[in-house]
């Protein structure tokens, strides 16, 4: 599993495309190359034979596979970076699929075999040849494609400095595009695929429109690098962002995301540079999502509503992001997409669903790929639940008579409960809008989720993998970083210009709108819904179920205000 260095690389301050040099970059020392599973520099070229296996348990390659090892590729400033190309061994061009990224394109700090249970990864759905969290290459090579790999600027081999994201990130992944449509052996078209870090950056390049860019397909990243993942709420994340920079390895220097975080707290010029121009995007694309996503729920969403791409489908999963990644059902899915818009066949893939969800059901049986025709539903009405201070539960009316609540913002907090007599089904936004004081600070972090509570009193999640949950629908604020922006708020989806800070006097009541990740789950009659206010992220990364939440700002104990002048109220989108 990737740990960080023991000792602090050092770090400096540089520039990057499309940031003001007036807005310096922390840069932090990479890692080098020496005692990691870096297999060498080797510019050489073999054919790997059918039926030969390159990890144990793996997948045998299904088809001869012509090899290029780092294969020098040159960018337009002149910076040299290298891939390894997968082939088919003819003379037939073929479309090519491009895995970009920093992980290493043949050995990299990071593979599902670190992660405990592989996160139900079957091992037979890997061939060892497939970058992490990206696809197999023997598998598209023996359907005609090839797979190009590889190490973006600044890691393993491949000279400059790594960039998260970003302007140049996207500048270098365009030129690569436009070089493999160049090469011999392609017949032209380039799809992108793969997760994560794999499909962020596929938000970014395809806004620059490449010729030569066929499709993308993202499977779950995020959108905006400050809102979902370095400061989602306004809150730094320090402790996963510190951990994934220390992994990296290259001869260079890395951009030192979690130290952003911390230099520039509020929205600026740098974090505006991680925003991919989304309605730019015009190429086919198949995007795939899951609600139990810590980093990618809210990106992969927002991207799927805003690209102007008019060919666009989305599905959403019940699963971990790398369990249906390789899922073989998923990667036939996959081909049919490529093939219909890398090669022209007409395989009737515009007949597929443009959404296909599934639904959790915790407890119960999940629903998985049902048809619908837009995200969010157009069916969908928006439902409060209104918090009863007095008896720490929810009703449906209005609660006449104005109570308070003291809670230690601890991960338990307090709660809230509401009982269903019918079955219900809640899919899309929510938000919790809360009156709230800090009795003796002049600040608060306040995290909210919202889960099912069954018939007998247990607390019902769903399950990611095998033995990890999800802790529900969720949302985070910290109350200084409250102001609205109204231009792009709705009564659904409350968003926050995260770029003047107001801090409270102590005991300073004021409303405090909490965006809702989006999300589905079933609720069955006898069953509850619990709105759980407390002051420590409950939400576990089953990855690295070893992290500990990041820290807070919050001291002493938190008051929440509801009913009467108070209107506290949890609104969620109900089917």
């Amino acid at each position: 599993m990737a740990e960080a260095p023991a000792e602090p690389q050092p770090t400096r301050d540089g520039t990057i495309l499309g940031v003001p040099d007036s807005v310096p970059v922390v840069f932090r020392k990479l890692l080098g190359v020496e005692n990691s599973p870096y297999p060498g520099f080797s510019q050489d070229t073999t054919v790997l034979p059918r039926g030969s296996v390159h990890r144990e348990g793996g997948m045998p390659l299904p088809a001869d596979v012509l090899r290029e090892r780092d294969v020098a590729v040159t960018l337009r400033d002149g910076t040299v970076i290298y891939a390894d190309v997968f082939r088919p061994t003819g003379d037939e061009p073929v479309p090519a699929i491009l895995v970009w990224g920093p992980y290493g394109k043949g050995g990299g700090f990071l593979a599902n075999d670190a992660f405990p249970g592989r996160m139900d990864v079957d091992s037979s759905w890997e061939d060892g040849l497939n970058k992490f969290e990206g696809p197999n290459p023997g598998y598209w090579v023996s359907h005609g494609y090839a797979v190009v790999h590889t190490d973006s600027r600044g890691t393993w081999a491949s000279e400059g400095d790594l960039q998260f994201f970003g302007q140049q990130d996207a500048q270098d992944e365009y030129d690569v595009i436009e070089w493999i449509a160049d090469q011999p052996w392609a017949a032209g078209p380039v799809g992108l695929a793969g997760n994560s870090w794999l499909a962020i950056s596929q938000w970014h390049v395809a806004a620059l429109k490449p010729p030569h860019l066929a499709a993308i397909a993202p499977w779950e990243g995020q959108a905006e690098t400050y809102r979902e993942s370095s400061l989602r709420g306004g809150i730094p994340d320090t402790v996963f962002s510190s951990l994934i920079s220390g992994g990296f390895r290259g001869p260079g220097w890395g951009e030192d995301i979690a130290a952003m975080a911390q230099r520039y707290p509020l929205i600026n010029e740098y974090w505006e540079s991680k925003d991919p121009d989304l309605e730019a995007i015009e190429v086919p694309a198949y995007l795939v999502a899951s609600w139990t996503n810590i980093v990618h729920t809210q990106g992969t969403f927002a991207a799927w509503r805003r690209i102007g791409s008019k060919q666009k489908w989305l599905r959403v999963h019940n699963t971990h992001e790398w369990n249906d990644l390789f899922n073989p059902e998923y990667v036939e899915d996959l081909r049919r997409f490529f093939d219909r818009f890398m090669k022209g066949v007409d395989n009737g893939w515009e007949a597929t669903p443009p959404v296909r969800l599934s639904v959790l059901d915790p407890g119960g049986t999940d629903i998985v790929n049902r048809a619908e025709s837009a995200f969010p539903l157009e069916r969908q009405r928006f439902v409060p639940f209104h918090l009863d201070a007095a008896s720490g539960s929810l009703a449906a009316a209005p609660v006449p008579t104005a109570a308070e609540l003291r809670y230690e913002p601890d991960a338990e907090g307090t709660t809230f409960d509401f009982a269903f007599d019918r079955d219900v089904e809640f899919t899309g936004y929510g938000k919790a809008r809360l009156w709230m004081a800090a009795e003796d600070a002049d600040d608060l972090d306040v995290y909210v989720t919202v889960t099912k509570v069954g018939a007998s009193g247990e607390e019902l999640l769903p399950y990611v993998v095998t033995d990890r949950t999800h802790a529900g629908m969720n949302g985070r604020l910290r109350a200084s970083l409250r102001q609205l922006d109204d231009a792009a708020s709705t009564e659904i989806e409350p968003r926050q210009t995260f770029r003047t800070v107001e801090k409270l006097e102590p005991g300073q009541i004021v409303p405090l709108e909490i965006p809702l990740w989006p999300y589905s789950i079933r609720f069955h009659a006898g069953e509850k819904l619990r709105l759980r206010v407390h002051g420590v992220d409950r939400l576990k990364r089953p990855e690295f179920p070893q992290l500990p939440p990041d820290p807070t700002l919050n001291r002493g104990r938190h008051v929440i205000y509801a009913g009467g002048e108070y209107d506290s109220h949890l609104l969620l989108s109900e089917v």
